[in-house]
């Protein structure tokens, strides 16, 4: 029989690994789709022979090399069952690689939702949590606030069930575990009873919305606004759960012949003439985001949005109080650097304190400032100036880099971030002591 197994465990040769935005890719050694525990073992088995090191890829969609080898892959893609309902708890306990997109549908079966999601469901649960995705709403954490328990299947076979109440130091570190700990094979998400959210988007200034921070975030659940760079000009979205029907105002010919290929093809035109940035930034403002705009859907179609085209970002987190100081100084860099440009929107989001380890949130509440530079037909701008210039007010600020997105950080600004990130590290040793789960991104990050 144990041959058997061993003959079932195939993994490709060939095969490249990209990311969404094609930034970042590898070419692993072998490249396996694991229908099982067993095969999950004799994977894991065979590195160890080997002296192979892993990495498990959900959707891909990390702006990083976070998910990158040359050895092993494993694409958890087929690992992905709904294993209970619990209708009481209002918890719902799924396979690591069941994509959220899935999720959304078939918890909607059930009259359940997660009760926040990013903006992109084509991502998978284990992967999620990973990374620590996160959407907006000082009232709500990122999405690894959601986890009640998951299971964790380590370097040397073993699975550990994690919660609150057992296993608590490994479960506040594989809450946001960076793929570094073991293989994530079940996670229990809390939800809540399915419902639908009224999204109503308005222009502002980037002044106002500053001013008045705390009543914006008062008056919405999930608050967030964006800012057109090189301009004052502020979109500001509520969204708010209602009792109303859906409607929608959006449009195909909007949304998609002006807001994704026309904007690619004047961004590609401004990769030679720099100067246009500034002006497509107002003219897609006054075009698509100057009157008011509402939309009511059920609750995941309202948090997933379009992400346009191939792109690279930054997203840091910083101490809500320092929101306005921030993104000014942002504003006045760009200002007084007239050859730096900035592709809108700079999108700015907020997200409630929590206790996960490695969490940008970790002990306060945070404001996310995600940067974003279009790459147009594939074609880089260039955005060093832009994105060091970002990074080092981020910093300034006691910032916190999005682990999914690209950074420049190492072990040393870890340490000074996170209280707790000797505690990880030493999780992380027990757990994984040949370092079988580490890449290049990740020795970065602990060496």
């Amino acid at each position: 029989l144990h041959l058997l197994v061993l003959a079932q465990v195939h993994g490709q040769g060939g095969v490249k690994f990209q990311n969404w935005a094609k930034t970042y890719g590898s070419s692993p050694e072998l490249y396996f789709q694991p229908t099982s525990l067993e095969e999950l073992r004799e994977i894991l088995d065979m590195a160890r022979q080997r002296g192979k090191r892993v990495k498990v890829v959900g959707g891909g969609h990390s702006p990083s090399d976070i998910a990158c080898t040359d050895d092993f892959m494993i694409q958890m893609g087929k690992m992905n069952r709904i294993l209970k309902v619990d209708k009481e708890k209002l918890q719902v306990t799924v396979e690591g690689g069941i994509f959220l997109s899935d999720l959304n549908v078939e918890l909607s079966k059930h009259g359940l939702a997660l009760a926040n999601l990013g903006a992109v469901s084509e991502v998978a649960a284990a992967g999620v949590i990973g990374t620590g995705t996160h959407n907006t709403g000082i009232g709500h954490g990122i999405l690894p606030t959601q986890v009640v328990a998951l299971s964790l299947l380590t370097a040397s076979g073993d699975i550990l069930e994690c919660s609150e109440s057992i296993n608590a130091d490994i479960f506040q570190a594989a809450r946001l575990h960076l793929g570094c700990l073991g293989i994530v094979l079940t996670v229990t998400f809390q939800c809540v009873p399915q419902f639908h959210l009224h999204e109503v988007a308005f222009p502002s200034t980037l002044i106002e919305v500053l001013d008045h921070l705390d009543d914006h975030l008062k008056r919405s659940q999930y608050f967030r606004f964006l800012w057109f760079p090189h301009s004052e000009n502020v979109s500001v979205i509520y969204q708010d759960p209602t009792n109303k029907p859906p409607s929608s105002s959006a449009s195909w010919f909007w949304d998609y012949a002006v807001g994704y290929y026309l904007l690619e093809f004047l961004l590609w035109i401004s990769a030679f003439v720099p100067s246009l940035v500034c002006w497509i930034n107002r003219f897609f403002f006054w075009l698509l985001f100057s009157s008011r705009v509402e939309n009511i859907a059920v609750s995941y179609k309202i948090f997933n949005y379009e992400c346009r085209f191939k792109q690279h970002v930054q997203d840091w987190a910083i101490p809500i109080e320092k929101t306005k100081e921030a993104l000014l100084e942002l504003k006045a860099a760009l200002e007084n650097n007239p050859k730096m440009v900035a592709h809108y929107p700079v999108e700015v989001r907020f997200a409630r304190g929590d206790e996960i380890w490695l969490s940008p949130c970790f002990q306060r509440d945070s404001c996310y400032m995600n940067i974003i530079m279009y790459r147009p037909y594939g074609k880089n701008v260039p955005r060093l100036n832009y994105w060091l210039t970002y990074e080092g007010i981020m910093k300034k600020h006691g910032g916190r880099p999005h682990w999914a997105k690209a950074h420049s950080c190492t072990r040393k600004d870890f340490e000074k971030m996170y209280p707790a990130f000797p505690k990880f590290c030493s999780v992380r040793e027990k757990l994984d002591p040949t370092g079988m789960f580490l890449n290049t991104y990740l020795e970065k990050v602990f060496y």
